[in-house]
Order: C-alpha cells, then structure tokens, then sequence
C-alpha cells in the first residue's frame, strides 16, 4: 500500500480512550539504537513495555527507563515464528523497528525487512493488535539496492496482514550513539582523506527523538492509519554538505573526495573481501561498506513532496522537526582534539543535547521543542566507543 490509497481514520471509540497504563506495547528492535529512544517515549506516558529481542539479558539496561515492573524484555526470533506468537500475546499496539544496513550469517535482508515484517503483522492481527512499522525512505520494489527492496516489500507485507497498519520511513537518523556522524567523525581521526560514494546525493537528517515522539503519537492513536509517513529534518543537504559540517564541528581539517561509482565499487568489493577473511570482526564497523550501500547512497533520501501536501510528514503531524545544529555538537565534542575544551573554528559555547522526548503529549496548537537536557544522554551502542554519551558534562563559557 502506498500512501496514496485511501487511509482509514484515526483511532476511535474506547480503544482511543483506554488509559496508557492499561495498555501493552510489544517492541520488536526495541533494545537497538531507535528503540530505546521509544521505549523511553512509552514509558513517559505509562504504557506498559514489552521489549521482544533475540537476547533478552542485553536489553536490562532499558529497565531504569520506566517503572519497577513496566518494561519487561522477552525472547523472539523471527526465524521462529512461535516466539513471534508468544512475544505479541495481549498486546494492544505492536511496533516493529527491526532492519539492517549490511547482512551477516542469518541476518539477511530477505529475512529480517521481507519475511520479518509480513510474519510480525500476521500475528499481531490475529492478537488483535495494532500494528506500527518502521521503514525507511527510498523504499522501493524496483531499485538496484536489495536494502530498498526488502523495505518495501515488508511494507507490502505489512498491509496485506494489517490495511489499517502505520508506516513511518524516517531519512537518516541522528543522535548521540547515532552510524552517521559517529561514523565519519571516527574516520577523520584517523584517515587524511575521507572518500565519498553519492556525495551528491540529497539527505534530510531526522533527530532520532523526532521519530521516538511520531511513533509514540501513533501508539496514542492520534495517527491515521492505513498510510505511509515519511519522516525528515528540516535541513536538506547533500552527503557531502553534512560530512563537512561534522569536521566543521569536530575542529578536523580534511579533505573530502567524492569517489566515482565504479571505484567506489571497487572500494566495496575489496572491504567485502577483508571484512569475510576476518570473519566480520577484525575490520573496524566505521570501514566496513558493502556495494549494497554503495547503490543505495546513489538516490536522495529526502521526503516526497506528495508526502508534504497530504500531511503524512512532520507537519502533518504537528511536529517540529529539530535542526542538527540543535543536538549534533553536544556528542560531536568527544573527536575533537582537545575535546570540550578545544578551541578555534567554532570555538563559541557548545549546546547541549536538548532532551530526548517530550515528557507529554501536546495538543495540535503545540510545537514540538525538545528542551535542555538535565543529565548525559542515552548511551551508545553497547560495542561503541566509551565517550559517545551525548551531553558534556558542564559548560564551557
């Protein structure tokens, strides 16, 4: 379904007025870097939390999150589609977050954005279950990229099981912990030249808390169903504007190349190569690139302008998007030489990392502004360098 069918309306009657706290929302991919970040949005409106993850003992550290009792992590694979059963039991609102960026052993495209998300939705139907699903933009059946394919086809998938279901395809996403601008500022620690596939391709960075606080409003049932949202900053720029905005940031002076499709083809193949005689754990993850990704990073992933004027974007939504330069220096400070107390190119004040979510649901005439943050943010990814916590601790005037 595309978001030009005929959507259903929002939510109505007594399951739109049930309270929060009577409530079950089971997380698919609740413990990854989104996740946790909707979790958190839940878990500020009372809902009750039920995390479904391949290894429910590294998805504890989302307990503090919530209440003593109110996020519960349980075991679910989707290469089983019991435990997919028994994760979505009772549940009222069913959010799927899992995806990938590159395949490893099991985990392929097929199987966790094709398959995954038709066998989630199937369930959570016949639970009872309202189904949230989170894609991705370029979602496309027909492109070069098995990446969009597979989204797409989880989309699809979704519908056929869940016509009334929400789609929500974010652009690239950021925030402390984030694989965009952790990534190249990681690079440019080290490397003199950072290289570019697509460096003129189109993004719109989406703050990951913007995306926490749509998905969130949808649990609410204050989102139509039956549609596809997509979901972007308020800043449109190339991936080479926003790699010199992260060195401008990180006080780097590099030089940035953009790399001809059939090298950077080239480049992919021979990391491939590196990354399977390593068995996918000697080579660093900020190196590691596929030529999936490099095909990819070809099209622009910015929001459509169908998308803009039938509402199924931010403002549709009455949200305002948050700006990159709101939140990106708060975790950036850790690569700079001299860290917080470095000095030169854009030596003025640091802003902190606004917090995360809203701590309620605000009517349609409010604005979306997240505030200051009262403490470090969420920690990275648990295999992540040490300092990516997000805000500084102090001011520096």
């Amino acid at each position: 379904m595309t978001g030009e069918s005929t959507p259903s309306s929002s939510p109505q009657g007594p399951q739109a007025l049930t309270r929060p706290t009577s409530q079950l929302v089971t997380i698919f991919g609740g413990s990854g870097f989104l996740g946790r970040h909707v979790v958190r949005a839940l878990a500020k409106r009372g809902y009750r939390i039920r995390v479904a993850v391949r290894r429910p003992d590294l998805a504890l550290f989302l307990q503090p999150l919530g209440k003593v009792g109110q996020i519960v992590a349980v075991q679910a694979n989707l290469r089983y589609p019991d435990s997919v059963t028994r994760a979505v039991a009772g549940s009222d609102v069913v959010i799927n977050l899992v995806g990938i960026l590159q395949e490893s052993g099991a985990q392929s495209f097929n199987r966790l954005q094709a398959e995954g998300p038709g066998l989630i939705a199937r369930a959570s139907a016949q639970a009872g279950a309202r189904v949230i699903h989170v894609s991705a933009i370029g979602a496309d059946a027909d492109s070069d990229s098995a990446y969009a394919r597979t989204k797409a086809r989880g989309e699809t998938a979704v519908f056929g099981a869940s016509p009334d279901a929400i789609v929500f395809r974010p652009s690239l996403v950021f925030g402390p912990g984030d694989s965009f601008f952790n990534r190249f500022a990681s690079l440019a620690r080290v490397l003199p030249v950072l290289p570019l596939s697509g460096a003129t391709s189109r993004f719109q960075p989406v703050f990951v808390g913007d995306v926490a606080e749509a998905i969130a409003r949808a649990v609410d049932g204050g989102v139509a169903g039956g549609k596809v949202y997509e979901l972007g900053g308020p800043e449109v720029g190339t991936l080479e504007h926003f790699v010199r905005y992260m060195l401008e940031t990180t006080h780097r002076s590099r030089a940035v190349v953009d790399l001809p499709l059939p090298l950077a083809r080239l480049q992919a193949r021979a990391l491939e190569i590196a990354d399977a005689l390593t068995f996918g754990v000697l080579l660093p993850k900020e190196v590691k690139l596929t030529r999936d990704q490099v095909a990819l990073l070809q099209h622009d992933n910015v929001v459509s302008d169908e998308a803009k004027a039938e509402g199924r974007s931010f403002e549709g939504l009455g949200i305002k998007p948050t700006a990159a330069e709101a939140v990106v220096p708060g975790y950036l400070w850790v690569y700079r030489k001299a860290g917080q107390f470095a000095t030169g190119r854009g030596s003025e004040a640091q802003a902190e990392v606004p917090d995360l979510l809203t701590a309620e649901p605000m009517d349609e005439a409010s604005q979306h502004r997240p505030g200051r943050a009262s403490g470090p943010a969420l920690a990275a990814e648990p295999d992540g360098p040490p300092g990516r916590m997000g805000t500084r601790w102090g001011s520096r005037r």
